[in-house]
């Protein structure tokens, strides 16, 4: 099994789709590793020799920031943000969506379950006739 940058990658994926299983590695990223360390990208991850594992592992480090790193980066731009009170760091710290979407219907997944409101449910509802 490939172990690269502390991650277990999948030893029956394909070395561009095993990649993105790296933090701060996707599709477009993986590619790139593997043409700058002349690996064939189609090759499945249990299928690579040790030299080609070496070769990526020294791209990646040089590449940039991943996994730890970058989680720690990432959060610190956060709190940096919601200590400066930005409206970005607002949005932080309620919870809410960053990016400009909708809140009175959808972003259940950033604001959570919805949550019972007494005496909501058989408001204007009624029978006709």
């Amino acid at each position: 099994m490939a172990r690269i940058a502390g991650i277990e990658l999948p030893p029956s994926k394909r070395a561009r789709i095993g990649l993105t299983y790296i933090f701060g590695i996707g599709k477009t990223r993986a590619l790139e590793i593997l043409a700058k360390a002349k690996v064939d990208a189609e090759t499945k991850i249990k299928d690579l020799t040790d030299d080609e594992t070496l070769r990526i592992q020294r791209v990646i480090n040089q590449e940039g920031r991943v996994e730890g790193d970058l989680r720690q980066a990432v959060s610190l731009d956060i709190k940096r943000l919601i200590e400066i009170g930005a409206y970005r760091g607002m949005r932080h710290r309620r919870n809410l969506p960053t990016r400009g979407q909708r809140t009175h219907t959808n972003a259940r997944t950033r604001r959570g379950p919805r949550r019972a409101i007494a005496g909501k449910k058989g408001a204007g509802g009624g029978k006709k006739g």
